[in-house]
């Protein structure tokens, strides 16, 4: 086949060629996510789950996530984002069938870690993707533009799909969404176009070297521990548990809690954009990437501290600032590709990556485990103190996580300020 030829990188064509394809994958991507937040109560009356099993299935997309993201940097960076992603979007839609047929707990995980694996690049894709196309000063800002569009997924995945369970049921959904999959590995395939590489791929033993390299460098473990447990906080309530709460410690019927979840996406699409843009222009002033985004990620404990004292009282505005913080912990992915460079950008968010999603299965499972400690009510409905012990874990976690990151700087560990 032979070689598209690249548009140039500041101009609408490769806004079009390179930015909108990866947009629409990860749109998708974000649909996954957190669907099921929205499709819970009908899946554990269907299937008969308990908080726990519930957590496992839906946890099951970030285990598979997770587990595929160390060689899915080495293939970012030996042959591309444009092949890989493609390839991996037709195992989306595959997992996606398979969750709409299937008939048992174990066809729903099997479905659901297809999918894992199928959306696992649609993020750190276009992540490398825009490192080859874009220059470093803008990625923070074309990073963001990325997230907004798993935010505006994350919004469709709420509020549309109650509203499109009214015509359909959760097997519907996960049929068309198949069908989306399919089509975005068409488009990702077929409108991307290859960047010629002067150089030759590295062999193997050299891309494992970069891999040691990352995971062996103390800024990326200064960075990385708050990141993991900001991130998988945010994942793991905002993917399944959000929806729950709303419904057994706020007392929202389903079409209310998807309208509150629909908001909290929207103030997520808007901190997506405007953590981007604001640390754009505070960087021409010299202000650290990951000064605010550690600015953002303690907001974030903040809000997560008064969610937990308030309870149902005061609670949407609560919520709205959980989605507006908790996206704050998508910086440091952009402070790892100014401080590796394009040679190990891939390695080094996807590495970041693959700790994340590890954190977020467990975390995601974890909170269904401890909500299940206390009994459910006769209405079917689980434990307000169930939810506050299992979020309050996470929080402690963040707690420490910071901690760490502010002891490490006073080691002399720098920040980067590029």
């Amino acid at each position: 086949m032979s070689m598209k030829s690249p548009p140039s990188p500041s101009s609408w064509l490769s806004l079009a060629r390179v930015f909108l394809p990866f947009a629409f994958g990860y749109f998708l991507s974000y649909i996954f996510r957190v669907v099921n937040a929205v499709i819970a109560p009908s899946l554990a009356s269907d299937l008969g789950l308990d908080p726990s099993r519930l957590g496992l299935l839906t946890s099951a997309y970030f285990l598979t996530f997770a587990a595929f993201q160390l060689p899915l940097g080495l293939l970012l960076d030996r042959y591309g984002p444009r092949r890989i992603e493609a390839i991996l979007l037709l195992f989306a839609a595959i997992g996606a069938l398979v969750f709409a047929r299937a008939e048992s707990l174990t066809g729903l995980v099997l479905g659901r870690a297809l999918i894992g694996l199928g959306v696992s690049a649609c993020l750190m894709a276009a992540f490398k993707a825009f490192v080859l196309w874009f220059p470093p000063a803008r990625l923070p800002f074309v990073n963001g533009l990325q997230m907004v569009s798993g935010g505006l997924g994350a919004m469709t995945a709420t509020a549309p799909v109650a509203a499109l369970l009214q015509v359909t049921d959760w097997r519907g959904v996960f049929t068309l969404l198949a069908l989306l999959s399919l089509l975005a590995a068409v488009i990702v395939f077929s409108v991307v176009p290859e960047r010629k590489h002067k150089e030759a791929a590295p062999d193997l033993h050299l891309q494992l070297r970069g891999i040691a390299t990352v995971f062996g460098s103390p800024l990326f473990w200064r960075i990385a521990p708050w990141t993991i447990a900001s991130q998988a906080t945010f994942l793991s309530i905002q993917g399944l548990w959000a929806g729950p709460w709303l419904r057994d410690v706020a007392s929202l019927d389903g079409p209310a809690a998807a309208r509150v979840l629909l908001l909290i996406a929207i103030l997520m699409v808007a901190g997506f954009f405007l953590f981007g843009v604001v640390s754009e222009r505070l960087g021409r002033r010299g202000v650290p990437l990951m000064t605010v985004a550690a600015f953002g990620m303690g907001t974030f404990m903040l809000v997560q501290l008064l969610l937990a004292l308030v309870g149902s009282r005061f609670s949407a505005p609560l919520w709205l600032l959980f989605g507006f913080f908790g996206t704050a912990s998508i910086l440091p992915y952009a402070v790892l590709s100014q401080s590796f460079g394009p040679r190990l950008a891939g390695r080094a968010n996807t590495g970041l990556n693959l700790l994340v999603f590890v954190a977020a299965f467990a975390a995601q499972w974890g909170i269904g485990s401890v909500i299940s400690l206390w009994p459910g009510t006769a209405a079917g409905t689980y434990a307000a103190t169930g939810y506050r012990a299992g979020f309050g874990l996470m929080l402690a976690l963040q707690s420490a996580a910071c901690l760490w990151f502010l002891a490490s700087g006073s080691q002399g560990r720098p920040i980067i300020r590029k």
